[in-house]
Order: structure tokens, then C-alpha cells, then sequence
């Protein structure tokens, strides 16, 4: 992240791709539909027609699928895949989606690559999470990973968090952290959601130096913080914080931190967030 985004005042990407697909992950995903299935095609003795090559098939179940008279289907391949190419980069997202799960389930297999459509399923997932979409093929259906509620829950914390530069600096690193393409940081992505959680306890309590265990206790006291909300970030603060926790490892025996645990603890911490503004200012 550059210095705008560490301080809040330009947004970092959203956190996951819930009803969007960016450019870069289109082209990710036609890249692996070429690979693993265009490139397969084989031209027949008469030339680059469809008619004759390994591909006939494959197009006649596509046109009967999608509605697509068959008699007027381009007789050259080239042409062919030009109209599938302006169908995948036009379509909506979600068009989108539909493309690439039908292939998934009926691109062309051939002799020569049997293994085409498992292949397929496994890099697109691989794209998928790389680039940060809240959907993933499961048992050959992409299902969707993220609900539009946590991502909203991110987005409200960041935006209601305007008057705490802390709490809202934290929150963009964290997202930040979680979300890089080239060197996710996930360990540093929990640290900062925690912190996040920390920094909104001290302004609420107006103790620049308080810790969120004492926070909370101040909190509970003070603004009749539900006890079993209290337990359960205390447990999550523990988590991060005691001594072979997250926050004290040093970078050669740091614990194994996957991007399901950043992803919970920024979710988790973002809800806290938009529950302690909205109850404890009102």
C-alpha cells in the first residue's frame, strides 16, 4: 500500500470481488480456458474448419445449449472462438461466471488431454483466490465463499471508523494485508484487525494507554458491553497476543496463519467495530 492508503484517505481494493470482476481477473480466467481447452484444437485434413475437428462436437453441444441455430454457426474456428472472445469480455460478471462453470463441465476433451476439465477447475481456483473473489468451484459449481454481509460489515467499519484515524488506519492495513496480490501478509493482516479493535476500546474509553483486556472491562462496566462478547474477543485477543501468539513471533517462528483466518478475524473485528460505534455512541 502506498502512503494514501495506509493513512485512509484512498481506498484500499475492496476485500473481496462479491458482484464485480475486475479486468485482470477476466483475462486470468480466459487465459486458463485457453490453455487448458482453445489450445487443444486440431485443424482437420480440409483445412481450419470446425466441421471435421476434434471441436465439432464440443460446438454443436454449445450452440444447442445457448440457444445458437446451428446452421448459422461460422464454418472457421477463428471465427468461432472470436464470437465466444466478444461474449466472455462483454458479459456482465455474473455472465461471466456462467461461461467459465460451463466449461468447467463441458469443455472439449480430447485424446490427448483427459485430464483437461479437472486441470481447469484447479488453476481457476487458484486464480480465483489470487485474485481475491468471493467464489471458488466446489464439486465443479462455483459457489460462493463470502457472503455480501461480511463484505458490507469491512466496508461499514472502514467508513464509520472517518473520525478515528486509528481504528480506520488499522482497518485499511488489515484489509490491505489480506488482499495484496503479490505478497499477501496474513499474519499482519490479523495483527492489524486486533489493533483495530484496541485502538476503538482507547478512544471509548478515553485511555490512550489501555490494552483491550482492560478496555473491555472498562466497557462492560461503563456501557453494559454484553459479557459474552466480552469473553469472546478477550479469547481472540489472547489469540494474538500471548506469547507464542501472532503479535510476539518473529518472523522465523511465526505460526502458520492462513487467508481464512485473516479473513475471519478482519470480518469478525470489522462486526465489533460497527456494533461499538453504533451502541456505545448513541
Amino acid at each position: 500500500m502506498d502512503f494514501s492508503q495506509r493513512m485512509g484517505l484512498k481506498p484500499v481494493a475492496r476485500a473481496f470481488q462479491i458482484e464485480s470482476m475486475d479486468e485482470e481477473l477476466k483475462i486470468a480466467l480466459w487465459n486458463a480456458v485457453t490453455v487448458y481447452f482453445w489450445d487443444k484444437y486440431e485443424r482437420p485434413y480440409n483445412g481450419a474448419y470446425i466441421s471435421g475437428s476434434n471441436f465439432d462436437s464440443f460446438v454443436k453441444i454449445y450452440a444447442i445449449s445457448h440457444d445458437i441455430a446451428i446452421d448459422q454457426l461460422p464454418n472457421y474456428w477463428s471465427e468461432f472462438l472470436a464470437m465466444l472472445r466478444k461474449i466472455f469480455f462483454t458479459s456482465e460478471w455474473h455472465r461471466t461466471y456462467t461461461f467459465v462453470e460451463y466449461m468447467a463441465a463441458n469443455g472439449p476433451v480430447t485424446s490427448t488431454s483427459r485430464d483437461s476439465r479437472a486441470e481447469f477447475i484447479k488453476v481457476s481456483n487458484s486464480i480465483l483466490e489470487r485474485a481475491n473473489s468471493a467464489y471458488r468451484f466446489v464439486q465443479g459449481k462455483l459457489a460462493p465463499i463470502t457472503s455480501v454481509e461480511e463484505i458490507e460489515e469491512i466496508e461499514q467499519a472502514i467508513s464509520s471508523a472517518t473520525p478515528y484515524s486509528g481504528v480506520k488506519g488499522h482497518l485499511n492495513n488489515a484489509l490491505g494485508f489480506l488482499t495484496d496480490k503479490v505478497r499477501p501478509d496474513y499474519s499482519n493482516s490479523v495483527k492489524e484487525s486486533i489493533s483495530a479493535v484496541e485502538s476503538l476500546a482507547r478512544h471509548l474509553t478515553n485511555d490512550p494507554k489501555a490494552t483491550l483486556g482492560p478496555a473491555l472491562a472498562v466497557l462492560e462496566k461503563k456501557h453494559r458491553l454484553e459479557p459474552a462478547l466480552k469473553s469472546a474477543f478477550s479469547k481472540l485477543y489472547g489469540y494474538t497476543s500471548d506469547a507464542d501468539g501472532i503479535r510476539h513471533s518473529s518472523m522465523e517462528d511465526q505460526p502458520s496463519v492462513s487467508k481464512a483466518d485473516a479473513r475471519f478475524m478482519l470480518i469478525c473485528c470489522s462486526a465489533f467495530i460497527n456494533y461499538a460505534i453504533d451502541r456505545f455512541e448513541d
